[in-house]
């Protein structure tokens, strides 16, 4: 695998002053070590040229217990993608690789290139599929009216990770769990550094989002005017929000986002079991919350339950 090379190469290149130090190196043959660690490098571009990686051509870069991912995940399922599944444990990819997800990493010949953010791997979803699969990616069409609500949803995810955050970071059990330390399709060296670097992520986290008891009030205000702005769109038949009797990726994202506290059967689509949480393990306090918004939002409830449910029966019939 390239990747790989390159990381064995980027190893050996960060050795390198330590071991010309170490071995009181001359002059003329640290230029001949400079040359070799040029061609080998030379060598790893050529070699992603004539003998490129085998890649699958559509892979999802993940972490199971994301409502953003869960949001790209399942508009992938509905589009009928054959496309690989990679997990990273928590939050070690954006704290200590810089790689935020999810992230779409698309194969086209000898290359390979990658789209982050939710709403731009759905916009590229539409344009590249749209005219070879009409029908199917009828639903990702970004009309003016659907883009404005998407949007709207995605800051509404931004204030359920804040609350989420809040609620659990206190709680070592619950975070680790959430994160994947129980999760069989991650690495076992992944799994130990959630449990080992608890401590780090937490502090991180709690800066990178600012939780505390201001941020939180806050982002619950806001939920809950998201929320009950969507109530009154919808009532307790409603199929799509703005779509009539068809489900558009906009239905899809609110409740991929939601999924977040209302815990449904069918989350992830068989690819976050591994961080499966029990209601009643959650702290008290997010299981307040809940409740209080499952009775404040009665149709917004029935709305999101109906959509797994359906995406519950669609995976049992392929």
């Amino acid at each position: 695998m390239t990747g790989n090379r390159t990381l064995i190469f980027a190893t050996c290149l960060l050795a390198l002053p330590l071991f010309i130090s170490w071995g009181a190196v001359s002059v003329p043959f640290t230029l001949i070590i400079i040359v070799a660690m040029l061609l080998w490098r030379w060598g790893i571009s050529l070699s992603a040229l004539l003998k490129p990686a085998q890649v699958p051509d559509l892979q999802l870069d993940t972490i199971s217990a994301s409502h953003f991912v869960e949001k790209v995940r399942w508009n992938m399922d509905i589009l009928g993608l054959d496309y690989e599944e990679k997990p990273v444990g928590g939050t070690l990819g954006v704290f200590f690789t810089s790689r935020t997800v999810p992230q779409l990493r698309i194969r086209t010949g000898a290359t390979r290139s990658v789209i982050s953010n939710s709403s731009d791997i759905l916009r590229y979803l539409w344009g590249r599929y749209y005219g070879e699969l009409p029908e199917q990616a009828q639903f990702l069409t970004p009309t003016p009216e659907r883009l404005a609500l998407e949007k709207q949803i995605d800051s509404y995810g931004v204030d359920l990770q804040v609350w989420g955050y809040y609620h659990i970071l206190d709680d070592k059990e619950v975070a680790q769990q959430l994160w994947g330390r129980n999760c069989p399709s991650l690495p076992t060296w992944q799994r130990q550094a959630i449990i080992i670097l608890f401590p780090v992520l937490s502090f991180l986290i709690r800066k990178a989002f600012r939780i505390g008891d201001k941020g939180y009030a806050r982002a619950v205000s806001k939920i809950e005017i998201f929320l009950s702005d969507i109530e009154q769109k919808i009532t307790g038949e409603s199929t799509s929000i703005l779509s009539g009797d068809k489900i558009d990726y906009v239905d899809i994202s609110l409740a991929a986002m939601s999924g977040l506290w209302l815990l449904p059967e069918g989350y992830g689509g068989g690819k976050a079991d591994g961080v499966k949480m029990e209601f009643d393990k959650l702290p008290q306090a997010m299981r307040d919350d809940i409740n209080r918004w499952q009775q404040q939002y009665p149709n917004t409830v029935m709305f999101i339950e109906r959509l797994y449910q359906q995406r519950t029966i669609n995976k049992a019939e392929k």
